[in-house]
């Protein structure tokens, strides 16, 4: 096979990920009973741990005024909650509750588990690899957001 064939049928193949990606997205949305943005706000919340609402504002690409509507629904939800910090009490965090971690594993758990399992088929070399595809990838997609967001060609 040609390196350009092979580039065509990885291009599908991420394609196709991102397809199923985003049905278990779309599904575990449902399940949860929110929408696509309060279950990107989840991710990010169970990723980075307590944020404030600015702070989740900026890694969901989401305004202060959207993003403080999603945290009155996930704590509506009862998958999010405000908390005072307490090493500065000005701040108010907002953590998940363990309602939302609960059913993060349920729905999560045994996805990644089976994608560690996957990955532990590979020796150190190929994982590197992947690695690297992986950073370039997410490069590209954080860019082309980027572009889309600002209005650029």
């Amino acid at each position: 096979m040609s390196k350009e064939k092979k580039i065509r049928v990885l291009t599908r193949a991420v394609q196709e990920l991102q397809d199923a990606t985003d049905l278990i997205d779309e599904l575990a949305a449902r399940r949860l009973g929110v929408n696509r943005t309060d279950l990107r706000c989840l991710s990010r919340l169970s990723a980075r741990g307590a944020l404030t609402a600015s702070e989740l504002a900026a890694v969901a690409g989401l305004t202060g005024g959207a993003t403080t509507t999603v945290i009155d629904r996930l704590e509506r939800a009862g998958l999010a909650q405000r908390v005072r910090d307490r090493a500065d009490r000005r701040r108010i965090l907002v953590h998940l509750t363990e309602r939302a971690e609960q059913l993060s594993m349920e729905i999560w758990g045994p996805i990644v588990n089976d994608a560690q399992a996957e990955l532990r088929q590979f020796n150190l070399a190929e994982l590197e690899l992947i690695e690297r595809f992986l950073s370039c990838a997410l490069d590209n997609q954080k860019r082309h957001a980027s572009r889309l967001r600002d209005g650029s060609s």
